[in-house]
């Protein structure tokens, strides 16, 4: 990609603002057709989400994509972005790079190799089509004259015909992220549905963290509901509360003051096992019929937690409905989350009703786009919020 370096540049058609997933897929398509591309990244390298996505492999997208996978306050807006430009398309450029990937768990996508695999593949495909990078920039403010927009930064003014905003939400702001894309779609009048950190872990209030304080570590394989939303993945108990991938799924539809419900011996009924436990082996310690089922520190908490006899034989039936029920229908209330610090993405942001469905394009400012996670389209984990990216990039790379 070749740097821009004169102070008063030419009026560029398209100005893209961030360099990382959906800006850098953007800028390819844009150059591509002939348009004049100047990207500006505040920070000193490229795609920083990107290197650190998938432990350093990046869960490039997932197989099984589809808008049933994104939140929005209208679930149908990402359809046409999503059709256009699918996951089976993404995949054959990476294969066309010679990028050997493979699928982890559940359609996961990642590189064999490292994400900087995908950053460098971007990158190349902006200097083929001759878009232009600079790094580093600060913007202090953006205007809208009669032939375009006017970008003011610590580097001088930008002008572009069009501006394309993919600066992301403002999770993980050790990357650099801000909210700064929202407060330019407000400047030119266009709704912010309200950005609250997705795809984090939970915490528990300090009662609730001494009672589960041993179990730090402690995974399990769980059913977590909350309301009509329900994932069947892997849980962690953490110092803070609970994590893992079921508690980041459901943390994207969880609001505070609800409750969620989790099954941590999902496909068994520990109801009828403890009852046939207690037929057989009389004698055997609640504690020691529960490690059957779930890990030893967890099956300790819960027999301590239920609080009945030592010895199988003296559970009633009520006891043992009440110990399956802590094993399987566990409703705790999570005080709240970690926050942005350690939110893979944000949940909320640029209303999509003021925007094009097909070129992300904003309706009452013509010339003027929203793409990535900047916008209210927020993917389950897994692969899904780089779809997005991808997806969305190249529907306003395609017209602006």
């Amino acid at each position: 990609m070749t740097e821009a370096r004169h102070p008063h540049p030419k009026i560029h058609d398209v100005i893209i603002l961030g360099a990382g997933a959906a800006g850098l897929m953007c800028a390819g398509v844009a150059g591509r057709r002939g348009r004049s591309v100047l990207v500006l990244e505040q920070a000193r390298h490229p795609g920083e989400k990107i290197r650190i996505s998938g432990g350093g492999r990046c869960n490039f997208t997932n197989l099984h994509t589809s808008p049933a996978n994104f939140l929005s306050d209208n679930p149908r807006f990402c359809r046409s972005a999503l059709s256009g430009y699918t996951q089976h398309d993404f995949i054959a450029l990476v294969e066309s790079y010679g990028i050997a990937w493979h699928e982890k768990t559940r359609g996961q996508l990642f590189c064999d190799g490292s994400s900087r695999q995908i950053i460098d593949m971007l990158l190349e495909e902006c200097r083929k089509a001759h878009a232009q990078l600079r790094l580093g920039v600060r913007i202090s403010a953006v205007s809208k004259g009669e032939d375009g927009f006017v970008v003011v930064s610590d580097q001088g003014e930008f002008r572009g015909r069009s501006l394309v905003v993919a600066t992301g939400g403002p999770s993980i702001p050790k990357m650099g992220s801000s909210g700064f894309g929202y407060k330019i779609a407000e400047q030119f009048g266009l709704a912010i549905v309200t950005p609250r950190p997705a795809l984090v872990p939970l915490t528990f209030d300090p009662a609730l963290l001494a009672h589960f304080k041993d179990l730090a570590g402690v995974s399990v394989d769980a059913v977590v509901s909350c309301g009509k939303a329900r994932f069947d993945e892997a849980l962690l108990f953490t110092h803070r509360g609970l994590s893992g991938p079921a508690i980041l799924q459901i943390s994207s539809y969880w609001r505070e003051g609800q409750d969620i419900v989790i099954d941590m011996a999902p496909g068994v009924d520990v109801l009828a096992a403890l009852k046939g436990l207690r037929r057989e082996h009389p004698r055997q310690e609640m504690v020691t019929a529960l490690s059957g089922l779930l890990p030893r520190r967890l099956a300790s908490v819960i027999a301590g937690g239920v609080g009945g006899p030592d010895r199988l034989a003296d559970f009633s039936d009520k006891l043992l409905t009440d110990v399956a029920a802590a094993v399987q229908r566990w409703h705790v209330r999570p005080a709240g989350t970690e926050g942005y610090r350690t939110a893979e993405v944000t949940l909320g942001g640029v209303d999509t009703s003021g925007l094009s469905s097909k070129t992300l394009e904003s309706r009452s400012v013509p010339g003027l786009y929203f793409i990535g996670e900047v916008v209210d389209v927020t993917g389950h984990l897994g692969g899904f919020n780089f779809q997005w990216a991808w997806s969305s990039g190249v529907a306003a790379g395609r017209y602006a």
